[in-house]
């Protein structure tokens, strides 16, 4: 059975494309509550760097996802917001969350039970 007939490719590759990888999930999940700066991600997501931030943001951009707004003022001040083409995505970013918050200690039991046992004598 081909579960890809058409040309396009598999939908759920083209989904994970637009907000998969380590950040672009969680800045899209942020933005779900209302527009943002770009501090305020780098105090949600301490760990992110400029670099990865600027380029995360750019490509949900181009994405369509975000919309980008540049204020003319000094000192200059841009905010970041779900388009409603981004908002379509919400529902299945919130099921991500809410699948994470119902099975968070199960998946570390597991996460435990396959580390390597010489980790802690390694600290």
């Amino acid at each position: 059975m081909n579960m890809y007939p058409n040309k396009e490719g598999c939908p759920v590759e083209l989904t994970l494309s637009v907000i998969g990888g380590k950040w672009k999930g969680i800045l899209f999940y942020h933005m779900i509550g209302g527009k943002k700066r770009f501090n305020e991600f780098r105090r949600i997501c301490p760990s992110i760097t400029q670099r990865m931030l600027t380029l995360q943001l750019r490509e949900l951009e181009a994405d369509g996802i975000v919309h980008r707004e540049v204020y003319q003022q000094v000192p200059p001040k841009v905010e970041y917001s779900l388009t409603e083409f981004g908002r379509s995505l919400e529902p299945i970013v919130l099921q991500m969350k809410k699948w994470g918050d119902a099975n968070r200690k199960s998946l570390e039991s597991y996460r435990e039970k396959t580390a390597p046992q010489n980790q802690s004598a390694q600290k």
